[in-house]
């Protein structure tokens, strides 16, 4: 039986790492790191993602604010806001609550973002740093990620890792990290041809492919670690990941539930990068304050 990968214990120690960071960081410097949130509409998931961020930044004694703007802004508007943050000191971090309303083109918004203050990792250069294997920020998912694969144990160098997903967000970059880690990276997608078989071959594997279930535990090398980046709902209406659960248990050495396996280590991850940016513009990306 699989030993479970918990996200939540995990997330636990990175805020307190980052605590420790922010109050060395203030007593330094004599301010604490500081993220903005943009928020426009009132879709309820993402009001309740940048509820979740606010009071998780509160704790780690990030300050911030959230700026709520209604429906009706135009592109135009949001983008003029977020250069304004760009020039402002003491904002270190700067996120984008994604989707925006139709009529406003997330990447237009991403592009408008300064790249040292892209705690999001989006922007065409956070990217472009990944792959060159330059200092960047990275998207917090799949940082999370990686350090949830840490905690396992398992050597990454020469090791065969398997992506599902090639999606900006999450597919791609961990593909990167992967790959920066020494790993041996096949990156699977629709179109792979037998995917169960490239997967048996994975000593790593990661889901994130958006589909309930898709990945048995027939697909899975014996003793392999899973990371299950799915977030879905089943038949009854249940949370679930892109991985069916119990069969692959059964197979894989360490897997990540869901929920409760990757999600807590999203909003972690991005308190980090706060943290990293802020440091990166006053120490040139020093990141000893994080212990």
């Amino acid at each position: 039986m699989a030993n479970l990968i918990d996200g939540k214990a995990i997330s636990k120690l990175v805020r307190e790492e980052v605590a420790r960071g922010v109050g060395a960081f203030k007593a330094q410097y004599g301010r604490v790191p500081g993220l903005h949130v943009v928020l426009v509409g009132e879709d309820p998931a993402s009001t309740v993602y940048v509820r979740n961020k606010e009071k998780a930044a509160a704790e780690v004694g990030i300050s911030g604010r959230v700026h709520r703007l209604p429906n009706t802004t135009t592109e135009e508007e949001l983008v003029g806001l977020v250069r304004e943050l760009n020039q402002t000191g003491d904002v270190d971090g700067i996120l984008v609550q994604f989707p925006v309303p139709n009529g406003i083109r997330q990447h237009k918004v991403v592009a408008a973002t300064a790249p040292s203050k892209d705690v999001d990792g989006l922007h065409p250069e956070s990217i472009g740093a990944l792959w060159a294997g330059t200092k960047g920020l990275v998207p917090c998912t799949p940082r999370g990620c990686m350090r949830l694969i840490a905690e396992t144990g398992m050597p990454l160098s020469g090791a065969k890792a398997v992506v599902i997903g090639r999606s900006n967000l999450v597919g791609k970059p961990i593909a990167g990290l992967l790959l920066a880690a020494n790993a041996t990276v096949t990156l699977a997608h629709s179109k792979t041809q037998d995917l169960p078989a490239v997967c048996r071959e994975a000593d790593v594997l990661v889901a994130a492919v958006g589909r309930t279930k898709m990945i048995h535990g027939s697909w899975i090398k014996p003793g392999a670690v899973v990371i299950d980046v799915g977030m879905n709902r089943d038949d009854a209406g249940r949370l679930c990941g892109d991985v069916d659960f119990e069969s692959a248990s059964a197979v894989a050495s360490a897997i990540t539930p869901v929920p409760g396996g990757v999600g807590p280590m999203t909003i972690a991850m991005l308190l980090e990068n706060t943290l990293l940016a802020a440091l990166a513009r006053l120490t040139r990306g020093s990141r000893t304050l994080i212990s």
